[in-house]
């Protein structure tokens, strides 16, 4: 099957090109060119998107659930429900991400999520549907202080063994781990995790400067949920918190939704980060999608009402979706939209290690793009080069 895209301009990653002409054939990019070039492909259906922007289709490199399922369920039925709804707003790829539990559920769940993930890199996906590419792991390894709705029986210390029984049970699927840096043993969990190259990210802390500083000389490349979780900032003792926003080199993560941080925050973080090393993230939850009610987190319950999920009067991820987490990045920072569609795409591939699978678009890739409006809303989202229902 041979479709023609076209639209106003294409980011691919990297580069704007105008009046774009993009050929799909079979799932695959066979041709990027702009209509300045001369080259007019003929043959096949056509796909115009007029006054939009086509770019990669985005990566959420932290989500939990949505459209009633949770990733941790491990079952074809839950995943498919998973990978259409996400597909449907504009996530092409995802990292699914477990919550704190018994560790013999937690294994399950590795175990069921390691058949379930795309067997090898660069399949193509189910048309239509976002690829799941690997696993992220937040907890056991957290702080009571600032555990969130993570269960505290459950939360362990830094342990390399326990982590080698996930890997293993997860078959090597694991591409990213939050940890807390003040734990006793992080260090060295660090150090064997990125060894077996596991991206480690920091969270779920009440870390002072030093050791959030111990972490990253060990390996961390991001920070998980800044803000929230974490920390607060004080001017004598900057913690985990000042010193995520003073790093440089180091990726954050954001979850842009109006609840978790306040407009005026995430313009101070997007100072801090900028277009190289902020991530935008959505820490869904399996209410995703769905109507007010109770869902489940894992293995307890969360309470959504008005756009919000808690658990005990406490935050328990969200019911955002990426293309929402876009609008409202702009609405509140007027960033240009170019630099924006980096912290969806580009940013998140290059944090987990899966530039080569996912954040861009090029010949002989998977046709997984999106097109959005001038605000950043969706316009139409394809996996595989068919278009997301």
């Amino acid at each position: 099957m041979r479709t023609l895209i076209t639209a106003a301009h294409l980011w691919d990653g990297t580069g704007l090109i105008d009046d774009p002409i993009v050929v799909v054939e079979d799932g695959l990019i066979a041709s990027i060119a702009s209509k300045a070039s001369g080259e007019s492909p003929a043959g096949g259906e056509a796909l115009v998107f007029a006054g939009a922007t086509l770019a990669p289709a985005f990566l959420d490199v932290h989500i939990h659930g949505c459209a009633g399922h949770d990733v941790m369920e491990a079952t074809p039925e839950a995943l498919h429900a998973v990978s259409g709804f996400l597909a449907s707003r504009g996530t092409g790829s995802f990292l699914a991400t477990t919550v704190t539990a018994p560790m013999d559920e937690t294994l399950r769940a590795l175990s069921g999520l390691a058949r379930l993930l795309a067997p090898e890199p660069g399949l193509l996906p189910v048309p239509g549907h976002a690829r799941a590419l690997g696993i992220h792991l937040e907890g056991p390894f957290l702080s009571h202080t600032k555990r969130g709705v993570h269960p505290p029986a459950y939360l362990l210390e830094p342990d390399i063994a326990v982590f080698d029984r996930m890997y293993e049970a997860a078959e090597g699927r694991v591409c990213l781990m939050t940890l807390a840096p003040e734990l006793p043993g992080a260090v060295e969990l660090a150090k064997h995790a990125v060894a077996r190259g596991v991206r480690v990210s920091m969270g779920h802390s009440n870390a002072t400067a030093a050791e959030t500083k111990g972490l990253i000389e060990a390996g961390a490349v991001s920070a998980t949920h800044t803000f929230n979780a974490m920390r607060p900032l004080d001017h004598r003792e900057p913690g985990i918190l000042g010193t995520v926003l003073a790093t440089d080199s180091l990726y954050a993560e954001l979850i842009c939704d109006g609840v978790h941080t306040a407009e005026e925050i995430v313009r101070l973080w997007w100072r801090a980060k900028g277009p190289q090393r902020a991530l935008l993230v959505t820490d869904a939850m399996s209410a995703t999608g769905m109507p007010d009610g109770e869902y489940q987190l894992g293995g307890f319950a969360v309470q959504v009402a008005d756009g919000k999920a808690t658990a005990g009067g406490v935050l328990a991820g969200s019911v955002l979706t990426l293309d929402r987490a876009l609008t409202n990045f702009l609405r509140f920072t007027g960033a240009p939209l170019v630099e924006a569609l980096r912290l969806l795409t580009a940013n998140p591939a290059a944090m987990a290690g899966l530039s080569s699978q996912a954040g861009s678009l090029a010949v002989g890739r998977s046709a997984d793009l999106v097109a959005v409006d001038a605000a950043g809303k969706l316009v139409a989202s394809l996996v595989g080069g068919v278009r997301a229902a």
